[in-house]
């Protein structure tokens, strides 16, 4: 039978190569499947890889998309170095864009235009009453955070489908499930005219400096990644376990939330039951691809925004199922893994008995 063995030295280079791998293979299995779905591989691979770079709203539409997957990748990087599972970041960015559209809707056509910067605060505070239920239950409980995470997430969605079907429902929709358009003052500032891109892009690029300041230059970034890496060397040293849980869930919190009233507040104008975009569960992906280095998230989350408009034109143009975007994903994530699994160990036969 096989057996895998760890190798006593793994290969440097082909560790940092990974994910470059990783996409090679996922690009050799799309051009399979777009052969076996009968269409033109070279086609299907232009709507991916190509499409989503050749004009200015291209880009200024795959930044847009890049944006929440690089905070909500940001913040699950923090849990996941401190070996904290915290799947629900879905719930939490709905939270978030719940808070930040019931702070949206109080303000007036006499508010000024600062009133932008408490509803991104408001999306932040959401986020982290959210992530606080995980790291209580966690925390008083030892309720585990994948299974309490996960299901916070359809506990949201209910939430959201009460508000904009019920009190939040906007009187002059048409019975639509929707709440009143935003006003202007609320709304996050345009970069250019014409296009969809906002400061949100400004706000995700400082806080990837933060992140790599915080984890690699702080000593509460070295006590949550020691915990993650060495729980018993950080009980040794003095390290609070529960400080670090409730730090790395509230960051991770706080920044999904913060993405979701970027959302909300830019792109979308108002809540409605389809926030939920699955930017929660792909940032898992992202952050993963990205090595849980905030500079390796930023190009894992522009990858990823490539499979999530190339599915979309992919859909329009060629005929193709949606779920081809949630299956490239799945593709990129399986062979990275699969490629760490044979570079830190290698496959040997062991004879039976």
């Amino acid at each position: 039978m096989f057996k895998l063995e760890p190798r006593p030295a793994p290969s440097k280079v082909l560790t940092l190569a990974s994910p470059l791998i990783a996409l090679a293979i996922t690009v050799l299995v799309g051009i399979a499947l777009f052969m076996s779905l009968g269409k033109d591989p070279l086609a299907g691979l232009q709507m991916f890889f190509v499409e989503p770079l050749k004009s200015g709203y291209a880009l200024s539409e795959l930044s847009l998309k890049a944006t929440p997957l690089i905070l909500i990748a940001l913040g699950l990087s923090v849990c996941f170095r401190a070996n904290l599972w915290n799947i629900g970041a879905e719930g939490q960015f709905i939270l978030g864009a719940i808070f930040a559209g019931g702070v949206a809707m109080r303000a007036t056509p006499e508010t000024g235009h600062w009133i932008f910067v408490l509803v991104l605060l408001a999306g932040m505070v959401g986020g982290m009453l959210w992530a606080a239920i995980v790291a209580l239950l966690r925390d008083r409980f030892n309720a585990s955070e994948i299974l309490v995470s996960l299901m916070l997430v359809y506990v949201a969605e209910m939430l959201l489908s009460y508000l904009v079907y019920g009190p939040w429902k906007d009187p002059a929709g048409y019975n639509f499930p929707q709440t009143i358009t935003f006003l202007d003052a609320t709304r996050v500032p345009k970069l250019v005219q014409g296009f969809r891109l906002n400061v949100g892009v400004f706000i995700a690029l400082v806080a990837v400096v933060g992140f790599t300041i915080f984890l690699f230059r702080t000593f509460a970034g070295f006590q949550l990644q020691v915990g993650g890496l060495a729980p018993a060397a950080a009980r040794y040293a003095g390290f609070s376990s529960r400080k670090a849980l409730w730090t790395a869930l509230l960051l991770s919190g706080g920044m999904a939330g913060l993405a979701g009233a970027l959302d909300v507040a830019g792109p979308q104008g108002q809540l409605t039951p389809y926030v939920p975009l699955g930017y929660g569960f792909a940032a898992i992906i992202v952050a993963f691809v990205g090595r849980l280095h905030p500079v390796g998230i930023v190009f894992s989350a522009v990858l990823m925004s490539m499979f999530y408009i190339g599915g979309e034109l992919a859909q329009s143009r060629l005929g193709l199922p949606k779920a081809l975007t949630g299956v490239f994903q799945g593709l990129l994530l399986f062979a990275l893994l699969a490629c760490d699994t044979f570079i830190h160990q290698r496959l040997r036969w062991v004879a039976s008995k």
